[in-house]
């Protein structure tokens, strides 16, 4: 059982959304919904929940959320109904409030005490998805244990200090990867290139072009134990760039152009030993190109899409991939990308149990 302890600020909105993705998990949530809290929600948006005053058993986990900075000081000095429990803490702050010195040492007391903190950026709560990931994750999953480095988003290569080589991708694929991982209760470490926001509950580690996404991934990879390379990467990059903004001529301009790095390339042969699970992104029918990936660039397995597919690949919501291996490859049809993500996570965790 999970109790949901409400706190009285805004995020109080998004708390049924949470208990109704708990029961869409299988997990049992008991609410304790006090007065202040029901001047932002009402007992009637909790509807197939359990309100509770006191809980009916010992809870195998907590939540405090919406957390306020009255919260945050109690729980920080352990006047906590359900200490030994996986406990997690999502604030609900403003701004200013978030950086003020004394919530930020009650955080960092709560952290050293074991509480999982879920803290947006700039503010306001964690969205609900990625509060349950950080919930579902700490009651131990398939992929408790696994430190798993995850790419996701578009690089970009710059020709001047205005202007860049870029690509499409949104980082989705790469997002729904990871915050599917975190479910499983897997340790999500995530390299993102031009991502807005990356889920809260990973550690993320933001980069620009392939040059810096190659380097924190080669120093990243050392301590994980799989790597999904959903990011996008450019194959070429100005040779040149310059570091002012290039003005209009008349007639035209040349730009030479030089091949990246072969990020996938360079970490199979560094850490052979890595799991290492790359994409191929083809205009057309991938399956081709995502058997030739796999054995040129010593990759476990290739997951394979058509970007020119309607409603698919970059920037959209859902997706259409082949998932190969080198035992076995299959056709996934078209689905919501965090689907995708786990039939692309159990194949990964397939292989790696086929090849201890």
């Amino acid at each position: 059982m999970i109790l949901i302890s409400v706190g009285a600020a805004p995020g109080a909105l998004a708390i049924p959304t949470i208990v109704r993705e708990l029961a869409d998990a299988g997990q049992r949530a008991e609410v304790i919904l006090g007065p202040q809290a029901r001047r932002f929600v009402g007992p009637a948006a909790f509807v197939g929940a359990t309100l509770v005053e006191q809980p009916s058993e010992t809870p195998g986990a907590a939540l405090y959320a919406p957390a306020t900075a009255e919260t945050l000081a109690r729980l920080a000095r352990g006047l906590d109904r359900c200490a030994g429990a996986f406990r997690v803490v999502a604030p609900d702050l403003d701004a200013g409030t978030a950086e003020h010195p004394a919530v930020r040492k009650n955080l960092s007391l709560l952290r050293k005490d074991g509480y999982r903190v879920v803290e947006y950026p700039g503010g306001g709560m964690a969205d609900p998805e990625s509060i349950v990931a950080k919930l579902l994750g700490g009651l131990g999953g398939p992929m408790e244990g696994v430190r798993l480095l995850v790419t996701a988003g578009g690089t970009r290569e710059p020709i001047d200090n205005v202007r860049f080589i870029g690509n499409r991708s949104s980082g989705k694929m790469g997002l729904a990867v990871a915050r599917e991982a975190l479910r499983r209760g897997a340790d999500v470490t995530v390299v993102s290139a031009n991502v807005g926001v990356v889920d809260p509950g990973t550690e993320s580690h933001s980069v620009q072009s392939a040059g810096e996404l190659r380097d924190a991934v080669v120093d990243l990879a050392a301590e994980a134990d799989a790597l999904v390379m959903a990011a996008a990467v450019s194959d070429f990059t100005p040779a040149s760039p310059v570091g002012e903004k290039l003005r209009r001529r008349e007639g035209t301009t040349s730009l030479d152009l030089v091949p990246t790095d072969d990020i996938l390339a360079s970490v199979t042969e560094r850490y052979p030993d890595l799991f290492v699970v790359g994409f191929a992104a083809t205009h057309g029918d991938p399956l081709e190109d995502a058997r030739d990936k796999l054995g040129r660039k010593g990759a476990d397995l290739v997951v394979g899409n058509d970007i020119s597919g309607e409603g698919v690949g970059f920037g959209a919501d859902e997706n259409e991939v082949y998932v190969v291996g080198r035992g076995e490859e299959h056709f996934v049809p078209r689905a919501s990308k965090l689907e995708v993500a786990g039939i692309i996570l159990d194949a990964m965790m397939n292989e790696m149990e086929r090849q201890r």
